[in-house]
């Protein structure tokens, strides 16, 4: 599953990469609204691969959600339009990491080249099952029906930080992050990207994360903590006021949603703030987690 827009070379390249998977996978491919021929390239490149263009641009979460709901397999494989696999049994190795039933989502191993060549999201060890809080959206996988049956991405989030708030669903409803063992994805971050529109949605989101999911009396500390942390990151590239306007903006968008907040339960965020300090061995979360449920509701939040 890749989604796209205006990065016509990057997304033929993670479309390359994803074709050459042994063996061989179903592609799907979403253009949001492109107007540099990107969903024509792809058709013309790779005749045996599903695109579907949409008009107009309605951003990666939704246009991720719609994926899931296209896709026909149990488990959707998602990188960015800017990162590519680097060998072809990576997806074939994260399909077998779902072994455990308790597994909702892998977090795939993958490389950030702006930071340098250390892998990021790799297990610590070979054996066992290690788990972690969240994962990055470029590089991880997703048992599809779960997924859908918590109702995807929270829309509203629009980009940036959508993949904790669920990721701490997941948790809530008895199933865990998977730190993945599979040869890295390599993600190129491509300078299309808008970065001030990013750090904006990132600030206004983590507000949001907080304000959805985290059970009271944390919440008021944990907003205390992000507000903090957001300015800190604000002051070092010198964009305190952009991060100060996402903040507001996340603060204003709760404020109007106050009668819709539904946090998960306390042991949950307990659990994923111990497994954001470091991984554990899946035995030793199991103990720890709610009953596995599913939600009946599969329409995306808002």
């Amino acid at each position: 599953m890749i989604v796209t827009k205006d990065r016509r070379d990057d997304a033929l390249r993670a479309v390359g990469s994803a074709v050459g998977q042994q063996p061989p996978v179903e592609v799907l491919v979403i253009d949001d609204g492109s107007s540099d021929g990107t969903a024509e390239a792809v058709r013309e490149a790779f005749p045996g691969v599903r695109v579907e263009r949409r008009e107009p641009a309605e951003g990666l979460v939704v246009r991720r959600n719609e994926a899931a709901e296209l896709a026909d397999s149990p488990i959707i494989v998602s990188i960015d339009d800017d990162a590519v696999f680097t060998t072809e049994h990576v997806v074939a190795r994260t399909v077998s990491e779902f072994d455990d039933p308790r597994v909702g989502a892998v977090a795939m191993p993958y490389i950030d080249l702006p930071q340098g060549e250390g892998v990021l999201q790799r297990a610590p060890g070979e054996d066992g099952v290690f788990v972690t809080h969240r994962f990055r959206g470029t590089a991880h996988a997703l048992r599809r029906e779960l997924f859908l049956a918590l109702g995807g991405y929270r829309q509203l989030l629009f980009q940036q930080a959508e993949e904790p708030d669920l990721a701490i669903r997941l948790l809530d409803a008895g199933r865990v992050v998977r730190l993945g063992r599979a040869d890295p994805v390599r993600h190129f971050a491509s300078p299309a990207r808008d970065v001030e529109r990013m750090w904006f949605y990132e600030c206004r989101n983590e507000v949001l994360f907080a304000w959805h999911n985290v059970p009271m009396p944390d919440l008021p500390v944990q907003l205390a903590r992000t507000i903090l942390h957001m300015l800190w990151l604000g002051r070092g590239v010198r964009r305190t006021r952009l991060f100060a306007r996402g903040l507001l903006a996340g603060f204003r968008t709760a404020l109007r949603r106050s009668s819709g907040r539904q946090s998960v339960r306390r042991d949950t965020w307990r659990l994923y703030t111990r497994l954001g300090k470091e991984p554990m061995r899946i035995d030793d979360v199991s103990a720890l987690l709610a009953r596995p449920r599913i939600e009946s509701n599969a329409g995306a939040p808002a």
